[in-house]
């Protein structure tokens, strides 16, 4: 059985990081593991996409339409652009901040109003204020691993094998607040 996770940010929050997490983890369980990364003017604020797809063998990293288990979204917007993507029965985790794209930034449109409850009236959504969790940790930068924390939750993966990850894959001086922004992710 194969497991398709999406998770989509704007540039700069994290995302790539997070998907290594998570493509390290599950290959240290010994799944074949397949990751792809999409930007968008990413440098400049714009989508990023990664899709990780895990299981005993796999053969394309690309989630299409009605297959991502779980969705994890760094920002309101990019949730809801990303949720056709969701299954029937799958999860979505939404860190509720707001980024402003180009066409609000200009003034050519209005950021959406009342997204996560819009989506929660949609699909299982777990609403979460990663940035005031990563804050607590020591480092507004950990919302990633935060958000990585609360998905880790609902996978079948024990709790040490995401903390040797950690470990193994933030530099060493940042271990400490990334163990910590996950825990507070995870215990949530």
């Amino acid at each position: 059985m194969t497991k398709n996770i999406m998770i989509v940010g704007v540039g700069g929050q994290g995302t790539l990081l997070a998907s290594r997490i998570l493509g390290n983890t599950v290959i240290n369980e010994g799944y074949d593991v397949k990751v792809s990364e999409v930007h968008g003017m990413s440098q400049r604020g714009g989508s990023v996409v990664t899709y990780v797809k895990y299981g005993d063998k796999v053969y394309s990293p690309i989630i299409d339409r009605g297959e991502a288990d779980i969705i994890l979204a760094f920002e309101n917007l990019e949730a809801y652009r990303s949720l056709p993507f969701l299954k029937k029965g799958g999860k979505i985790i939404i860190n509720n901040q707001e980024m402003n794209p180009m066409p609000v930034i200009t003034g050519v449109a209005k950021y959406p109003e009342n997204i996560t409850d819009k989506i929660a009236d949609m699909a299982d959504a777990t609403v979460v204020d990663a940035v005031t969790l990563a804050k607590q940790a020591g480092n507004i930068k950990s919302v990633n691993v935060v958000l990585i924390g609360v998905m880790a939750k609902s996978t079948d993966i024990a709790y040490e094998k995401w903390i040797k990850t950690i470990k193994e894959t933030v530099p060493e001086k940042f271990v400490d607040v990334n163990i910590k922004a996950f825990d507070l992710g995870y215990n949530l």
